[in-house]
């Protein structure tokens, strides 16, 4: 899937995965991204979006 969200430009994130025995390794989030046919400016894209973009209606779908 895409890194980042085009619409709100959410992308990955970094921080530490810690064991019981507190031992630190680096690992990443990434955002929920599909892609997915939506309408700009009246006219069928294809981009990728975030979930949370999707379901607050940031995008309106082209179907």
């Amino acid at each position: 899937m895409g890194k980042f969200c085009e619409v709100c430009k959410k992308g990955v994130t970094y921080g530490n995965s810690v064991s019981h025995s507190h031992h630190k390794t680096r690992r990443t989030w990434a955002p929920n991204t599909q892609r997915v046919r939506v309408l700009v400016n009246g006219t069928p894209q294809r981009m990728y979006v975030c979930t949370r973009c999707l379901r607050s209606g940031k995008v309106e779908r082209a179907l």
